[in-house]
């Protein structure tokens, strides 16, 4: 019998934060919080002009990106989207996808993870890289335990067609 979590206040300066390398994360609830590990719920604080990540794919959750602030843009399969404050972007599992802030000023988005665990890759590379940027290597191995595939060979083309970056700068 599964039991009920516990209710549960998480205020604007709760819950554990770090570095993604080219973004930041903080951690407001894990999967063991929710009922059945139904999703997890981070915060993704991003620097102007920043790219999350390399494209990639989910094989077992699908992320929801709530804009706080700021105007994330979104590669959605084909397809290219902006989004801003109040605005959702779904990420559906199986999809490759990317995402940034696509302003110049800070961009802030809540990210749901359904279900819940995937939080635990994001926890793995900011526990596991001290001050320093994760490493492929790194992110590699996490994919493979995570369920994620990465396409490191997009990055290039992806901060050259949006005006990006990726990684601490």
């Amino acid at each position: 019998m599964q039991t009920q979590p516990a209710p549960k206040v998480v205020g604007p300066r709760d819950g554990k934060a770090g570095s993604l390398g080219s973004i930041g994360v903080r951690f407001l609830l894990d999967a063991e919080a929710t009922h059945d590990g139904g999703f997890a719920l981070v915060e993704h604080p991003m620097p102007p002009r920043r790219l999350a990540a390399p494209l990639h794919r989910h094989t077992r959750e699908d992320e929801y990106s709530f804009v706080l602030e700021g105007r994330m843009g979104a590669l959605l399969g084909d397809a290219v989207v902006e989004a801003g404050a109040g605005d959702l972007v779904v990420k559906p599992r199986g999809q490759w996808h990317t995402f940034w802030n696509a302003g110049d000023e800070p961009c802030r988005i809540l990210e749901i993870i359904a279900p819940g665990g995937f939080e635990g890759f994001f926890a793995a590379l900011v526990d596991g890289a001290g001050d320093a940027p994760p490493q492929p290597e790194q992110v590699a191995a996490l994919a493979a335990r995570y369920g994620v595939e990465f396409d490191f060979a997009s990055v290039p083309g992806l901060c050259e067609r949006f005006g990006v970056t990726l990684g601490a700068g």
